[in-house]
């Protein structure tokens, strides 16, 4: 209904005034209802009648022992009952702003990354956050963070990209790849390997893990990747956060890389127009001390760019060991 619509009169009437008709219909009496309602009796009859005058009808049947509702009261109350409802709703939905992040955290997270950070933050987030919910979406980095600038989630996970209009960015850790191979190459056995010991020529590489971004798999679940490893021969790089599952994987051995290992930087992503700020800045914080825990994870200081020496370096990395 258009606020145009609206008479002056019913916009005059009040939730209280709404409060006080439905009081009038549960107690089946004025005296009842004033008592219970805080007011005289008086007071509230006077109150009932702005209310029938406002809707243009009658609501009660006067006169008898008990109060009655009229034939088309019946109906409006029915109306009123479903407003006071909706407002009530209103007010639970309000308060929900003391609960860190209005009760919920939408998060996304890519499919290589969720899995091996995500139970780590199982006991810490309640207990940072008491009271809000952690829902999870999967899916890859471009797909999450464009439903993240539609609002569909309120923040996301993901290595460093470009920037975003209208997209705030927390760089968090440095990830640094491994090398995984079939349990019979020939340096499996070594525990670091350098990269001109590889031929990129049996790599099987995910777009994710490419320095150009275009690999040769893409859209595969790091179990797919082993089990693809297993099948070819060969190499691949994986995220260090999935050297625990991985490892158990039968056929598979891993490897670190001698020197300066390639890798990817892990940033928290959400919208600059969130209302929820403060609580995003100290779930970054959180996911911070959360890698802190975690083996070969290097933290990145707040304010560094994101394409810090560091990354470039990494990035270059990346390219020498892809070059044929």
């Amino acid at each position: 209904m258009q606020h145009s619509m609206i008479s002056t009169m019913l916009a005059a009437v009040s939730l209280r005034d709404l409060a006080l008709v439905q009081a009038v219909q549960r107690h089946g009496s004025f005296n009842s209802a004033a008592r219970a309602m805080h007011i005289s009796p008086s007071g509230l009859s006077h109150q009932v009648q702005k209310v029938e005058q406002a809707l243009g009808a009658p609501l009660f049947e006067r006169g008898g022992r008990r109060v009655v509702p009229t034939a088309g009261g019946q109906r409006l109350l029915a109306h009123i009952d479903t407003l006071l409802h909706a407002a009530e709703h209103l007010q639970q939905i309000a308060r929900t702003g003391a609960v860190a992040f209005g009760g919920e955290l939408r998060l996304g997270v890519p499919a290589s990354l969720g899995p091996y950070l995500l139970p780590h933050l199982i006991t810490p987030f309640p207990q940072h956050f008491p009271g809000a919910r952690l829902s999870l979406s999967e899916g890859k980095p471009k797909g999450l963070l464009r439903r993240l600038q539609e609002a569909e989630l309120d923040a996301v996970l993901a290595p460093v990209a470009p920037a975003l209009s209208g997209i705030a960015m927390r760089s968090l850790f440095f990830e640094p790849w491994e090398l995984m191979l079939r349990a019979d190459h020939p340096l499996a056995g070594r525990r670091r390997i350098a990269q001109t010991q590889l031929d990129p020529a049996t790599a099987t590489l995910m777009a994710e893990s490419h320095a150009a971004g275009q690999g040769h798999v893409q859209d595969v679940s790091l179990e797919s990747l082993a089990a693809l490893t297993t099948l070819r021969g060969g190499y691949a790089l994986v995220p260090a956060l999935a050297h625990e599952r991985l490892a158990s994987m039968p056929g598979i051995v891993l490897a670190q890389i001698k020197g300066q290992a390639p890798g990817r930087e892990i940033a928290l992503y959400w919208r600059e127009a969130s209302p929820w700020q403060a609580d995003l800045h100290s779930f970054a914080v959180l996911l911070v001390k959360v890698a802190k825990q975690r083996p070969r994870l290097r933290l990145i200081k707040l304010g560094n760019a994101a394409t810090s020496t560091g990354v470039l370096a990494a990035r270059q990395a990346i390219r020498d060991l892809c070059k044929v």
